[in-house]
């Protein structure tokens, strides 16, 4: 292998001669060349090797230019973020709603975390078998995952 080519020394592809060609009609309908000059720089885009040879074609244009012509984008700028905000936890501990829901299964960790409507319908079901067990595996749950209190803020431990 050789040594990397320049831009201008890279061969120039039949894409790359027709948007050429679609950027010259641009220049040609704005008035920019006359009917002779843009017959010349029509063949000699379309007869064209390297990009360096489409390039001096543009050379006396404003833009538009071949998308390939263009200068590269600008990188972005990098902003650092800013800290996340920090956690603000709630006084009741999902230990005490944990077992307080495992020891009283009547919604009594609910009641505790200040989820009334929750404790208030497993109380309402605790009569029914399916209700002692909700309310233990919501113990359980609180115990392994924690919870929030009624103003989201999570259970510390």
């Amino acid at each position: 292998m050789g040594a990397p080519l320049g831009n201008d020394e890279i061969r120039a592809g039949t894409a790359e001669r027709e948007s050429a060609v679609e950027a010259l009609g641009t220049h040609f309908a704005e008035g920019r060349l006359r009917v002779e000059e843009y017959e010349e720089r029509v063949g000699a885009a379309l007869d064209s090797r390297t990009r360096g040879e489409l390039r001096r074609l543009f050379e006396d244009l404003p833009a538009p230019y071949p998308p390939f012509l263009a200068p590269p984008a600008a990188p972005l700028p990098v902003f650092p973020q800013a800290p996340p905000p920090p956690v603000v936890y709630s006084d009741k501990s999902r230990v005490a709603a944990g077992v307080m829901q495992l020891l009283l299964p009547f919604g009594v960790g609910r009641f505790y975390t200040g989820h009334t409507a929750i404790g208030l319908a497993q109380l309402f079901t605790a009569f029914m078998f399916v209700g002692v067990i909700w309310s233990m595996i919501d113990g359980i749950l609180l115990l392994v995952n924690g919870g929030t209190d009624p103003r989201g803020r999570p259970l510390r431990d």
